[in-house]
């Protein structure tokens, strides 16, 4: 990433987080048009291009920014300290206004309104708890295969969102970029704004003990076994 300057990274996180949410909020509606009342069919509908956009977006953006298209992912990688924190607030802002944009552009292409107010309801300990085992797993995934197989990334987060939209109560959010942006989609994909902020807390919340396992479990033996022998001789 050292190659792209500050302007390119923040594009690149804007572009692919409006793209995401072009994807997520387009392909809803669509599902939920043609499943005629099928909501098994209308999350399938959502959940395959959803994945698949990922791997896309990744593949393209990775080199340029990272591709994290989401707060908690970059707030994880600014407690590793992989980015700086003045990056990392700007990253924040161009994934929130990038969701923004996408949920716009999807609405012009179906002829809604550019904005609208979310009235579907997901709240409750039961959606709460989804998100955080949802951006958990979603962070010990990139972290996972960072370590194991960097060119892996892309295809290991667009099959672990595809799979976690049908586990998790929530049809995991996992990414509070997302969340804030599908507040402002009243269509299959949205989420009512009242229960915006519990989601986000459940995500970071998340995202930090993602963080928290994935630096115990993907440490080597050998360096856990150093750091042991050192401190006893200190």
């Amino acid at each position: 990433m050292g190659l792209y300057s500050i302007g390119q990274r923040l594009g690149a996180e804007f572009l692919g987080t409006a793209m995401l949410l072009a994807t997520v909020i387009g392909s809803g509606i669509m599902g939920a048009k043609l499943s005629a009342g099928n909501d098994a069919l209308a999350l399938l509908g959502n959940t395959l291009p959803t994945g698949a956009i990922l791997v896309v977006l990744i593949t393209v953006f990775g080199p340029v920014s990272g591709a994290h298209f989401n707060p908690a992912v970059s707030c994880v990688f600014w407690l590793r300290s992989e980015i700086g924190f003045r990056l990392g607030l700007f990253y924040v802002l161009a994934q929130v206004c990038g969701g923004l944009v996408g949920v716009a552009v999807a609405h012009v292409m179906f002829d809604l309104p550019l904005m609208q107010l979310a009235t579907k309801v997901r709240t409750g300990s039961g959606q709460w708890f989804a998100e955080g085992v949802a951006t958990f797993g979603l962070v010990l995934t990139i972290l996972g295969t960072l370590r194991a197989r960097r060119k892996a990334v892309a295809v290991n987060v667009g099959l672990y969102i595809t799979a976690a939209y049908w586990f998790t109560a929530s049809t995991s959010f996992a990414n509070p970029a997302v969340t804030i942006a599908r507040a402002f989609s009243d269509t299959f994909a949205g989420i009512r704004g009242a229960d915006v902020a519990p989601f986000i807390l459940a995500q970071l919340a998340g995202a930090l003990l993602g963080m928290l396992v994935a630096s115990q479990l993907f440490r080597p033996a050998l360096q856990t076994k150093t750091k042991t022998i050192q401190a006893e001789q200190a």
